[in-house]
């Protein structure tokens, strides 16, 4: 079987009539608001897979998706601003990440509707890792946004979370592009989106702005932590842009704390992806082109909705030749 890339070729292969269809999303950060416009364009086409994966953030968007919610979430995600983004982060020093999930699973809950993962219109299934094993996990069944919630876990970012007395992180760390996971929902041919494909080797964009760093002093009160954490929150939004380049780098040579997390994880998740497709290839691969987005640029949505977008048409030959094997 030949795998249809992001540069399009004369690929045909075959299918049976009966073909289901299924669609992967893979993991990403802020880049996977360009499975919005992926999934806008396909429906464009005619595409309408019944089927649908997601790990991490493609967790969210497969969710919105495969509930028929992908409406609520798209207009939520356009108006985000830097200020509602900090609205549902509550950050924590204690709980294995520098954000709890709490904030943000609640406000899923305020503009998303929360149905079982089996009473869904399309097959849905979520890609978790158990912390412990390094397994992954996959949710099939029972509460959609506690699926979604397991699934988007960043280490270093969000806390892990326990269910069922396991302890599970980013659905990223084991199957980064749940191709597998489609095909074990009973899906015959697989379109994977990877928003990792341009990653490596390049950086998301740069703040240079030189500014005096941000101190906080210790003290010896008991509420040590909690006096941070406020403080870290209540500087977040007035010093958006000193963080940002304390985080991110102030200078070409010297990355900074989440570019480095942010980075090693790429590279991690784009040799898991190789692997993983050169055992179980899709039929279609899209890559949005994402590398200039930062690893928590969630309030970008519009350039990443539009790049996904524009991944479709530059592959629309290729989806027409699928077309024609269904």
């Amino acid at each position: 079987m030949k795998v249809i890339t992001d540069v399009p070729k004369q690929t045909q292969f075959s299918a049976d009539t009966n073909s289901r269809l299924g669609l992967a999303l893979g993991s990403g950060s802020a880049r996977g608001w360009a499975h919005i416009g992926v999934i806008r364009a396909l429906s464009e086409m005619g595409i309408e897979p019944e089927i649908v994966a997601g790990s991490s953030i493609g967790a969210l968007v497969g969710a919105a998706y495969a509930s028929n919610q992908l409406d609520k979430l798209e207009n939520w995600v356009v108006s985000l601003s830097w200020k509602e983004i900090l609205n549902v982060v509550d950050l924590s020093l204690v709980s294995g990440g520098l954000i709890q999930g709490e904030k943000l699973l609640q406000f899923a809950h305020d503009h998303l509707n929360d149905p079982l993962i089996e009473s869904l219109p399309r097959q849905f299934g979520a890609v978790a890792t158990e912390l412990d094993t390094g397994r992954e996990m996959w949710f099939r069944d029972g509460p959609l946004m506690e699926g979604v919630r397991a699934s988007i876990g960043l280490p270093g970012l969000f806390a892990p979370v326990k269910l069922k007395g396991r302890w599970l992180v980013d659905g990223g760390l084991a199957n980064p592009v749940p191709v597998s996971l489609c095909r074990a929902m009973g899906a015959d041919v697989v379109i994977a989106i990877n928003l990792n494909g341009d990653i490596v080797g390049k950086h998301g964009r740069r703040r240079s702005d030189q500014a005096e760093r941000v101190e906080i002093e210790e003290s010896a009160d008991t509420n040590f932590l909690e006096r941070i954490s406020s403080q870290l929150k209540n500087g977040l939004f007035e010093r958006k842009d000193i963080l940002l380049s304390q985080l991110f780098g102030e200078s070409l040579d010297t990355p900074g704390l989440f570019e480095v997390l942010a980075s090693s994880i790429n590279i991690m998740q784009d040799r898991i992806t190789r692997s993983r497709m050169a055992g179980d290839p899709p039929e279609v691969v899209l890559s949005p082109r994402l590398s200039q987005l930062g690893l928590l640029e969630f309030d970008q949505a519009t350039t990443a909705i539009e790049e996904g977008r524009a991944c479709v048409k530059r592959m629309r030959p290729a989806l027409e030749q699928m077309l024609t094997g269904l």
